[in-house]
């Protein structure tokens, strides 16, 4: 075949097999390239950029939308690998493309409503912050140890940008600095844990990798003392370094406060859902990849047990060192720490159960988990949004960001103060708010991976554990926003219900109500997480 005519087939299968799939990166691709030719022409002094951001994250939803509905008619196949095998489209991408869609949308009319960034700055910001959901997109859809790494970076490298994007702010250009070395770091291992596996395996193709990991171990059961078993291991932790940078699991999680504080609430809002939420369906991605490898059951096994290990200490540190912060932004940094070892137990759940040797057998509960993984994001996206949401908005009143800026907020707005609570008292997990379903899905998968590893029944009650704790500094905000009095000389905060910020945090808090509350919407959302866990589970 010539050259001419290969390049002629790849144009066609790439337009006719390929693109289809690839609608909402497309969308906001366009948009970017909208974006800056705004900035060129000067087109934001009457065109805003945070309209052009909205139409095209609208589009991306919308695109989104329709390839949920084509792969629930089933007029497409479930399952389809596209770009040579590089990226995959099921109803597990798919789902996260529409999280990662509508959740930039909100961020986009949060900043909006903040004036963060200016009408200058917006064609930038918003190309950085569009850029970085693509990123998110390819890391849900990776079905190649290359596009792992590449989605990584297109997701770290413009969050790098946002968080130092208050020029002039010694702590922004700091965190922006402290979160590029850690990035660059991590960044390096990872691609070095790569370079491993394929050279072991011969192939980045994740969709091989237990089959070659099945060949290494000869069909026997492997250990440590085997060379290709124990450099497939090395590589497997080195992936896992940046992984667990992005979803700032100790011992990796130094950047995440420090970040936080130095960028505005608005970017720490986006980075600590979205990121959680693109790096968690890599993760359940590259272990659904590895797990089912026979002659590694045993290895494996220790791997997810390890991930619970991991998954406690992480919720565990989070939720101690949050209750000495007086920084709201801080505080809340911490919590993601913790909240990312709660969703991690899930993963870890998922693992032990997969590769105990019986896994037909817990096929159901290892569906169960990752479910239970998935709708802890959809919630945990409006109540740590609504959070931040309520820090941003008061901010613009206070010119601060600490605790004793909202002291006695209630007798100015107490839209702002019933929001935070409802979003408080679901990161804490009290019923009947959607956290507390969430993270009853968790424990009860993790509590099912109990009668085959002992150890799960010790991530559970650790779990436990660490909800009461976390109780107490969720506690001290409220009790400060609720209980103390207003000094004289605070500023006023007069955000109302029926002005548009009000509007903003009442729906966000609403709808964290509602998934706890209404039966409709949660067995809704429930039941579209389960399709999403089968679509990744029944390719094990």
């Amino acid at each position: 075949m010539v050259f001419s005519q290969l390049i002629e087939k790849l144009i066609q299968e790439t337009t006719t097999s390929s693109l289809p799939y690839f609608g909402a990166e497309l969308c906001l691709s366009v948009t970017i390239v909208l974006m800056l030719l705004v900035r060129l022409f000067n087109a934001d002094r009457w065109l805003p950029a945070y309209l052009v951001a909205v139409l095209g994250a609208f589009a991306a939803l919308w695109c989104t939308y329709s390839q949920s509905a084509q792969l629930n008619s089933g007029s497409v196949s479930d399952s389809q690998t596209f770009f040579g095998g590089m990226l995959i489209q099921d109803l597990f991408s798919v789902y996260f493309r529409v999280f990662l869609s509508l959740f930039v949308l909100l961020t986009i009319a949060l900043t909006a409503l903040t004036g963060i960034p200016d009408i200058e700055d917006g064609p930038d910001f918003y190309s950085l912050l569009l850029g970085s959901t693509i990123g998110m997109m390819l890391m849900a859809s990776a079905n190649n140890l290359l596009i792992l790494f590449l989605g990584i970076e297109m997701t770290s490298v413009p969050s790098y940008a946002m968080v130092g994007f208050l020029k002039g702010r010694k702590t922004s250009s700091e965190a922006a600095l402290k979160y590029v070395v850690y990035g660059a770091g991590a960044a390096g291992v990872m691609l070095y844990g790569i370079s491993l596996l394929a050279g072991v395996l011969g192939t980045t193709d994740m969709s091989l990798l237990a089959v070659r990991l099945s060949e290494a171990a000869g069909g026997q059961t492997a250990g440590l003392a085997d060379p290709e078993i124990r450099a497939v291991t090395l590589g497997v932790l080195l992936v896992m370094v940046g992984l667990a940078f992005k979803l700032s699991l100790v011992p990796f999680h130094f950047w995440c406060p420090d970040a936080f504080e130095g960028a505005s609430a608005e970017v720490a809002g986006f980075l600590s859902v979205a990121s959680k939420a693109g790096a968690f369906a890599l993760l359940v991605r590259f272990c659904s990849a590895l797990s089912g490898a026979a002659g590694t059951e045993d290895l494996l096994m220790a791997f997810g047990v390890s991930l619970g290990v991991i998954a406690c200490i992480t919720a565990t540190f989070g939720n101690l060192a949050a209750y000495n912060q007086n920084n709201l932004k801080r505080l809340l940094a911490y919590s993601t720490i913790a909240h990312a070892g709660y969703m991690l137990m899930a993963v870890s759940a998922m693992m032990v159960m997969q590769n105990s040797g019986h896994a037909q057998l817990y096929q159901v509960d290892i569906q169960k988990s990752v479910e239970g993984l998935l709708y802890y994001l959809a919630v945990y996206l409006f109540m740590n949004l609504g959070a931040f949401a309520v820090i941003a908005l008061a901010r613009n009143y206070t010119f601060s960001e600490e605790i004793d800026s909202v002291k006695g907020l209630i007798s100015q707005s107490p839209v702002l103060c019933i929001s935070m609570m409802v979003c408080m008292f679901s990161l804490v997990g009290i019923p009947p708010f959607g956290g507390f379903f969430a993270k009853l899905m968790i424990f009860a998968a993790a509590l099912k991976a109990g009668e085959i590893h002992w150890f799960m029944y010790v991530v559970v009650a650790i779990g436990g554990l660490n909800t009461v704790l976390s109780l107490f500094y969720y506690i001290r905000v409220l009790k400060t926003m609720f209980l103390d009095e207003r000094p004289a000389q605070s500023r006023a905060v007069p955000i109302r219900l029926f002005s548009w910020e009000g509007s903003f945090v009442a729906v966000l808090a609403l709808l964290v109500l509602l998934l706890g509350t209404l039966p409709r919407l949660m067995s809704g959302l429930s039941a579209t997480a389960n399709a999403a866990a089968h679509a990744v589970v029944s390719q094990l």
